[in-house]
């Protein structure tokens, strides 16, 4: 039979491999940040992962581009912060948002929808409560303000329970419908409320509810607006969050819950908005936000001001009111203005840099929040190691024992494949952004037992060779030409059980998936370009054929008392 492929140049394919070597880790050492490291996942380094569920007026599933525009826009938020080791991923319709250390607040703020209307505000009254009727119906009332900002001051914030001062029964002129910012569904005048079925999911009763209160908060009917403002209770989540038609009034709540707010469609989105900044307010002993418009914005901003003059307009941030001042001169035509409410210095820096970088095109509700400590995932790490050492000791200790010296062979081949996989990973975690978890080490756990099921495979093929009489030298050969065939559709089958499973999974089962399937490709390149040149090189060498070396002496007295067996019944015929 003549020589299959790894056996005719054994010091070539051998040289091969090492040339790949030396190629991986010159990409590791000298392109980069030149670290050694692979990068860890949340599980092994600590952090917080926050799983994001998008939701849809409809109740439909996000559209691909619109998950690959959120993720965009978030990933824009955490380099604007400088939050470094973060990352942002889309699993099936999820976005999962991992940001390092314990706090999962930052991480929540990422994922804020920020979607930034300015609207006029028609009327303001105090939050219904106790089931007493309103201070004063809405629109609004008229009532002094002392603490109204300064003449001449832009409209920075005005005191939230700063009702407007002008004439609330004036009609606003008509302004151009803006369109919703970025979103995937087109505007749509509310749905009329319909008794649900008693069956619904979780995304069909989103939906409802945000149709509900679409009807009821949105509607342009004067009496259905008195019901909602009476109705409006500002302490239960807002389902219409991030989801309100700007081309509609709107009843709202402030952000601290002390107003209900009647406001007016938009005058202004949070995509006129070119820059935004933070800073403290020294005259006001504040923290504030301040906006620069683009050229469209400066001039809607300056009809505005000019437009509602000791009236109040409204800073309405996902459905919610941050900032309702008094505009106590217009109109101004600087293109700038600012934002001021409860701000701390952190979220104020957050607010600016949230509407810097544009509003998300949908909304999303937290399913799942996941804080694991650094001293937690050093011990996960140690564990995983830990479990990888003993699994490699194991498969070598077998190997000696069943298979003589020929186990070293074995085992120099796993620790080559072992430095092929640590390169692979540490430059997968720099292109592409893999990182390595608990699940991806179980994979590698799991690959070891794979590559060394190749050993075996091979090992006892070069027996059955010499079972039937060969010598070690012509059994190499002989085994590795019907053990490459065996190893090849093993390896094919565990293969495709790994892409499967990529593609079907989601979470932490991916890089599960993942590592199997590059240890399994690596386990055939080692393979062709280590095992089977070393066994064949080993197969020409007298010192590697003896059988106190190979371990293979019992099977050599087997092929020996077979061959004694069929020579016998010819001698006893003569």
């Amino acid at each position: 039979m003549p020589p299959s492929q790894g056996s005719a140049h054994p010091f070539r394919l051998l040289g091969v491999y090492a040339a790949l070597l030396a190629v991986i880790y010159a990409l590791v050492f000298f392109t980069g940040d030149h670290s050694p490291k692979p990068k860890l996942g949340i599980d092994l380094q600590g952090g917080t992962r926050v799983t994001l569920t998008a939701r849809t007026p409809d109740g439909n599933e996000p559209s691909r581009e619109s998950l690959q525009k959120a993720q965009e826009i978030i990933e824009n938020r955490v380099n604007g912060l400088g939050v470094s080791g973060s990352e942002v991923v889309i699993d099936g319709t999820n976005l999962v948002i991992t940001v390092p250390g314990e706090e999962s607040q930052q991480a929540r703020a990422l994922a804020t929808t920020a979607k930034l209307y300015i609207r006029p505000v028609l009327g303001a009254t105090q939050p219904q409560t106790g089931g007493a009727a309103p201070q004063q119906p809405v629109p609004g009332a008229p009532s002094a303000d002392p603490n109204a900002p300064a003449p001449g001051q832009a409209p920075t914030t005005g005191d939230p329970n700063a009702p407007a001062t002008g004439d609330p029964a004036t009609p606003a002129p008509e302004a151009t419908t803006p369109a919703p910012q970025s979103r995937v569904f087109p505007a749509q005048a509310p749905p009329t409320p319909t008794p649900p079925p008693a069956d619904l999911t979780p995304a069909q009763q989103q939906a409802k509810e945000i149709a509900d209160a679409k009807a009821l908060r949105q509607s342009t009917d004067q009496n259905m607006q008195q019901v909602a403002v009476m109705s409006m209770d500002c302490t239960k989540p807002d389902p219409l969050a991030g989801n309100d038609d700007p081309a509609l009034p709107l009843v709202t709540c402030s952000q601290d819950g002390t107003e209900v707010f009647l406001l007016g469609p938009s005058r202004i989105d949070g995509q006129e908005i070119a820059d935004a900044t933070s800073g403290f307010n020294a005259q006001q002993a504040r923290h504030e936000v301040n906006l620069e418009f683009r050229s469209t914005g400066t001039d809607a901003w300056a009809a505005l001001t000019g437009e509602y003059v000791n009236k109040r307009v409204a800073f309405v941030l996902d459905s919610k009111v941050v900032s309702a001042p008094q505009v106590q001169q217009g109109p101004q035509l600087g293109g700038s203005t600012s934002i001021s409410g409860s701000f701390t210095a952190d979220s104020a820096s957050e607010l600016a840099n949230t509407l810097k970088y544009g509003s998300l095109p949908l909304s999303f509700t937290t399913s799942e929040a996941e804080t694991v400590s650094a001293t937690l995932g050093l011990a996960a790490l140690k564990a995983g190691l830990l479990a990888g050492a003993v699994g490699l000791l194991a498969v070598l200790l077998y190997c000696l024992f069943v298979y003589r010296m020929l186990g070293f062979l074995a085992g120099f081949s796993l620790i080559a494949a072992g430095f092929a996989v640590y390169g692979i990973i540490v430059l997968l975690g720099r292109w592409i952004g893999f990182t390595l978890d608990l699940a991806g080490i179980a994979g590698l756990i799991i690959g070891i037992g794979l590559t060394a099921d190749s050993f075996v495979v091979f090992f006892e093929r070069i027996k059955d060779e010499m079972r039937e009489g060969r010598s070690f030298r012509s059994a190499v050969p002989r085994g590795w030409a019907r053990a490459q065939r065996t190893n090849l559709s093993g390896k094919t089958v565990s293969l495709i059980a790994s892409v499967v499973l990529y593609l079907l999974a989601a979470g932490q089962v991916k890089g599960f998936a993942f590592t199997l399937g590059v240890t399994t490709v690596l386990d055939v390149i080692v393979l062709y370009l280590v095992t089977a040149p070393l066994l064949m090189l080993a197969a020409r060498s007298p010192f590697w054929a003896k059988p106190s070396v190979n371990g293979l002496g019992s099977v050599q007295q087997i092929a020996r008392e077979r061959g004694a067996g069929q020579v016998r019944p010819k001698e006893m015929s003569r």
